[in-house]
């Protein structure tokens, strides 16, 4: 299955490269140069890898269809993707979404709801579990919450601190009603 790896931002300098936009944890590996990838929202349908280098914490990568600056910036907001399944990324927690989503979320054995998305997020990565009750639950994608993650037995298990499930349902957000704010009111119409 593909996925997507980047999207293209803007040009940087005079010499075709761009910025990137990573929705990989490998950056190191899939921008090597010859590395080749399916393009989408461009001209053109592939691009390979010619150079990449780190200026601060943002990529920079040269293709080698491209050669100046008018050229890299017709691929601002292309997409990039690899196919996941010729790859070997060698770390047994690593996963993409489309082998999370669907899978049971199991908490003490009992199915509590399905796995509907991953958001990658900048400091770590949430499950999005659709519960039995039709809400909507963000599970962080850390080991001591989600210990167990089996595709082959179609589940993951889930160890949710209290309160976790309860965080988006409606009204969960508001402050429990202790009458205090009526009789203030009262009183002061008095």
């Amino acid at each position: 299955m593909e996925v997507l790896v980047a999207r293209i931002g803007k040009p940087h300098g005079i010499r075709g490269e761009v910025t990137v936009q990573l929705f990989t944890d490998a950056p190191e590996d899939r921008f090597e140069p010859g590395e080749t990838f399916r393009v989408e929202d461009a001209a053109v349908s592939e691009l390979t890898v010619a150079k990449a280098r780190w200026n601060k914490d943002i990529l920079i990568v040269g293709f080698e269809q491209v050669a100046d600056r008018n050229q890299a910036e017709t691929l601002r907001g292309a997409r990039l993707f690899i196919d996941s399944d010729g790859t070997d990324d060698g770390d047994d927690d690593s996963w993409y979404e489309h082998e999370l989503v669907g899978l049971d979320a199991r908490v003490d054995g009992e199915s509590v709801g399905k796995i509907t998305a991953l958001r990658t997020m900048a400091v770590q990565d949430l499950l999005v579990v659709e519960l039995a009750d039709g809400h909507e639950a963000l599970v962080p994608f850390v080991g001591e919450i989600v210990p167990e993650v089996d595709p082959e037995g179609g589940f993951v298990t889930i160890v949710p601190p209290a309160g976790l499930f309860d965080l988006n349902t409606p009204g969960s957000n508001q402050a429990p009603d202790d009458g205090d704010d009526d009789g203030a009111a009262a009183e002061a119409r008095d």
